[in-house]
């Protein structure tokens, strides 16, 4: 025999024994035993997961394995054949067959190639890339190599992490780089040292190469290279979109995509990130890791843009009446938003309009002259914000309640007031009269500061024109006093005295009685009636102009007196003032 090979027989014999005296085990007595045949005869069994020997038994058909009763999970495999689990119950002392033909799967694989040469004990499972039983190709007797026996493991160049295992403890693990016609021998009794040679043999195989090819005297594992593909697409995204990702291998044992988790061999996936995220996936096989990336770029930023027309409206209130509020429209718009928000309104759609009719905050009189602010706030989960304001200024008045003047002429007996008793001759139904409009236009006057009260005064056609001018003087001026006495500022009353220069015609006062809704049923003398018609002082409002109607106050108490031709008595008329 070779020496190495003789070399290699007596280290295996001897970690064999270690290995079984170290793994604590029941009397054959008490172990199931379980007795499996395979095809191809240098197939594999793994026991729970655990490396437990190859098949080939030296001449034996079937090959016994010693285990605990109980249900355990037997798995075959060889590399470039499909593996096969059963799952069995094994009890004490009794012998349970299996017999598992393995099928081929995968094509033959093109070069260049390198080459793993292992020598350790010969019935210890290889893998590569991996602790699983995934990642085996073979088992170390495979992988050694003399003059006779040409036993190879044959990679791609690249650097794999090569496990040793056996009965589910690892014997040695480590890197190892292989490149393109060389051969890397690793001793596992020296710690996993290794030596590289050259390998021009190699160069010269015919590709491609079948996976597993075994002779009588030779074996030869092809591990076909792990591939794989990964992309997303679309790269770029706004924020709440949506990239699919994407990806395929060939030859992988385990898929990983970050922050997903395992897929597998191949498939699609929709992501959507809150911020710009870089998937790793990593394919990894006996033939050894492939990792790629792809980036989703999330674009988080916030288009937002807020404006009001017109930008300016009006607001005009008197008392509780408001009698001009301008309206102006709102509108908004955002891009890449999901919550939008507008102070002082609350949550609206990412765009839209409104119609705003503000009311000032103002609640005095005076002008009006505000600025409201509209305040939009837009935000996303990816962390996106943006902030946009728009203005709308308020302008107008808030007054007073316009209170209507109540304008009365005043009427006065013959010949009252006289020069003997000026402050005489305004009698108790007309005072009554300019109380109202005393008070009327106190109020008025507040929310019309510009107003005032012309007092225009006639006489009747009887006396002088110098009487009648000192008369209607005499008239306008106990009505003045008489209003100022009521608080009626006196720089707010203007006098016109007009004597008996516009008297009321037939014709007029005709006209005034046909609208007078207190006229008597007969009228006894229309001279009578215009003497009386002009005996009297007119109220003026100005500056709007508005001036009162000389409605005769027939059903006055004291009628009778103001109505009478000839001059009534000073004590008659004191009796009815």
């Amino acid at each position: 025999m070779d020496p190495r090979r003789k070399y290699s027989l007596v280290t295996g014999i001897l970690l064999s024994v270690l290995f079984a005296l170290a793994a604590p085990a029941l009397p054959k007595a008490k172990q199931a035993k379980l007795r499996i045949q395979v095809k191809p005869r240098q197939a594999y069994v793994f026991v729970d997961g655990a490396a437990i020997k190859e098949g080939n038994c030296l001449g034996d058909h079937f090959c016994t394995i010693w285990v605990d009763p109980g249900q355990h999970t037997i798995t075959v495999r060889n590399y470039g054949y499909a593996p096969e689990s059963r799952t069995v119950n094994l009890e004490a002392g009794k012998v349970t067959k299996l017999d598992i033909a393995l099928k081929p799967e995968g094509s033959p694989v093109e070069g260049p190639w390198g080459r793993i040469q292992i020598k350790g004990p010969p019935h210890a499972a290889v893998l590569l890339n991996g602790k699983s039983p995934d990642f085996f190709v073979g088992h170390v007797d495979e992988f050694d190599n003399s003059f006779i026996w040409q036993q190879r493991l044959l990679v791609h160049p690249g650097t794999y992490q090569v496990t040793v295992t056996w009965f589910g403890k690892d014997i040695w693990s480590g890197p190892v780089t292989v490149k393109p016609n060389e051969k890397v021998v690793i001793k596992i009794s020296h710690n996993g040292a290794t030596k590289t040679k050259k390998a021009p043999s190699l160069a010269k195989m015919k590709s491609p190469l079948p996976r597993f090819k075994a002779g009588v005297s030779t074996t030869t594992v092809a591990v076909a290279p792990t591939k794989g593909e990964f992309s997303a697409n679309p790269t770029s995204i706004k924020c709440g979109e949506s990239s699919q990702l994407s990806w395929s291998s060939t030859d992988a044992v385990e898929n990983e995509i970050s922050g997903i988790g395992k897929v597998g061999a191949s498939g699609n996936q929709s992501v959507t990130p809150k911020q710009t995220t870089t998937y790793d996936f990593t394919a990894a096989g006996p033939g050894g890791i492939v990792k790629q990336s792809a980036t989703v770029n999330v674009d988080s930023a916030i288009q937002a843009s807020i404006s009001i027309s017109p930008s300016e409206v009006r607001y005009h209130k008197v008392g509780d009446q408001v009698v001009e509020q301008g309206s102006a429209t709102l509108s908004w718009s955002t891009t890449n938003a999901q919550s939008v928000s507008i102070d002082p309104i609350g949550t609206v759609d990412a765009s839209g309009s409104r119609t705003l009719t503000p009311t000032p905050k103002q609640t005095g009189y005076g002008p009006v002259d505000e600025t409201d602010t509209y305040t939009l706030h837009a935000t996303n989960e990816c962390g996106g914000s943006e902030t946009q304001t728009a203005t709308l200024h308020i302008v107008g008045l808030i007054e007073r309640a316009h209170v209507k003047v109540e304008l009365t002429s005043v009427f006065f007996p013959t010949n009252w007031p006289n020069r003997h008793h000026r402050n005489d001759g305004l009698l108790r139904s007309q005072k009554e009269a300019l109380d109202k409009l005393a008070q009327t236009f106190i109020e008025h006057h507040q929310a019309e500061p510009d107003s005032r009260l012309v007092l225009e005064a006639h006489a009747d056609r009887r006396g002088s024109k110098r009487y009648n001018q000192e008369l209607s003087e005499w008239r306008a001026d106990i009505v003045k006093n008489y209003l100022v006495s009521k608080g009626v500022p006196a720089d707010l009353i203007d006098i016109k005295a007009f004597g008996k220069t516009q008297e009321l015609s037939l014709s007029e006062v005709k006209q005034l009685e046909g609208e007078n809704p207190n006229k008597p049923a007969k009228i006894r003398s229309w001279v009578d009636e215009v003497l009386a018609h002009n005996r009297r002082v007119d109220t003026v409002l100005m500056p709007d102009n508005l001036r009162s109607t000389p409605v005769y106050p027939y059903n006055a108490p004291d009628v009778t007196i103001i109505h009478m031709r000839p001059m009534p008595s000073l004590r008659r008329v004191r009796a009815a003032e």
